[in-house]
């Protein structure tokens, strides 16, 4: 369960820097604590998306990661964070990525983030 809560605050952290750095990846709130609780249940969206449909995704394009050298993981993490973009729509969550190719630039962000803090934060394995 701790690692569970520490890979979504990870995510949130990913996601909240990759808000920060691209104009066009937006999270709106009318106050501080409301845009923090957006973040997190944006944060748990996506990591149920990365652990349901990524993986299928990835056995389904298996040729294309092999025949780019792993190149098109960065395709995928775009997708999943279109998706996520696109749930939270549906889930009526105030976040938005506006276009394919931010999506490729925030899902490199959030990829790079996130492990940074993955390996500075406890597992939750103690």
């Amino acid at each position: 369960m701790m690692n569970f809560v520490v890979k979504t605050l990870a995510n949130a952290g990913a996601l909240a820097v990759a808000i920060w750095l691209l104009d066009d990846i937006t999270l709106t709130g009318d106050n501080t604590g409301r845009k923090a609780l957006t973040l997190v249940l944006v944060a748990l969206v996506f990591g149920v998306v990365n652990i349901l449909v990524k993986p299928l995704v990835k056995l389904l394009t298996l040729p294309l990661f092999v025949l780019t050298l792993g190149l098109f993981t960065l395709v995928v993490n775009a997708l999943m964070l279109l998706l996520t973009s696109w749930l939270a729509d549906q889930l009526d969550l105030s976040f938005h990525v506006e276009g394919f190719w931010t999506a490729v630039l925030g899902g490199l962000i959030i990829s790079l983030v996130s492990w940074a803090l993955n390996v500075v934060l406890p597992d939750g394995r103690d």
